[in-house]
């Protein structure tokens, strides 16, 4: 393990696994994101029958594991006329399931805001809309950003089961390694690189966390 010729054998694979990684991630985040706060916010202001719509979709994405998902969007909808490629395939599976979580925190982060705001910020001439953009979704974000940034993390970790599709991300490109090279270095290496990626958005979420519970304190 660990030897100079494995790592050199390696290093081309992670290279690739890893540049495939960070941009499926730079897709898949945005867009759940984006689709979660439409949903959160026509969940938390919409009217009645768009609201219970919307409550079906969060509950309905979050029941899925997200393997199952992407395996169902890839391998089932096929048999159904609806055949996608394997990036966009695995971004519409990632992107409902990441959606439906970011939908319930943006929801609960619009509730937390007094009615008063809102009516503070109508009184002076501004839309609904306006209102929403400049007033509340500024001050929700903020309250429930440690949700945020820990559903992103998990996003980006579930990047690792692109895999399935046969897209070779930095898992499935160490395992391709370690076939060439018969040594589980490239595994080891992988690891290694998730590590160094997400370990400071996890020490961020810790610190973020410890300062919301002492505001609350």
């Amino acid at each position: 393990m660990f030897s100079l010729d494995a790592i050199s054998q390696a290093v081309p694979y992670l290279k690739y696994g890893l540049i495939t990684t960070l941009w499926l991630g730079a897709i898949i985040l945005p867009l759940a994101f984006l689709a979660g706060l439409l949903v959160g916010i026509v969940a938390a202001k919409g009217a009645r029958p768009v609201r219970l719509l919307t409550f079906v979709y969060i509950d309905f994405f979050r029941s899925f594991p997200p393997l199952v998902l992407i395996i169902f969007v890839f391998y089932a909808l096929p048999f159904l006329g609806l055949r996608l490629p394997e990036v966009p395939a695995f971004a519409l599976a990632m992107t409902l399931n990441g959606s439906s979580y970011f939908a319930e925190i943006i929801r609960a982060g619009i509730l937390s805001i007094p009615k008063g705001q809102t009516e503070a910020a109508r009184s002076t001439g501004l839309s609904g809309a306006s209102t929403m953009i400049y007033v509340v979704l500024p001050q929700a974000l903020r309250n429930v950003l440690p949700p945020l940034l820990s559903n992103s993390i998990e996003l980006f970790k579930a990047t690792s089961l692109a895999s399935v599709v046969a897209i070779a991300e930095l898992l499935r490109s160490a395992r391709i390694a370690q076939g060439v090279t018969f040594d589980s270095t490239p595994l080891v290496l992988a690891a290694l690189i998730y590590l160094v990626i997400l370990w400071p958005c996890v020490r961020i979420l810790s610190r973020l966390e410890r300062n919301d519970l002492k505001a609350i304190m």
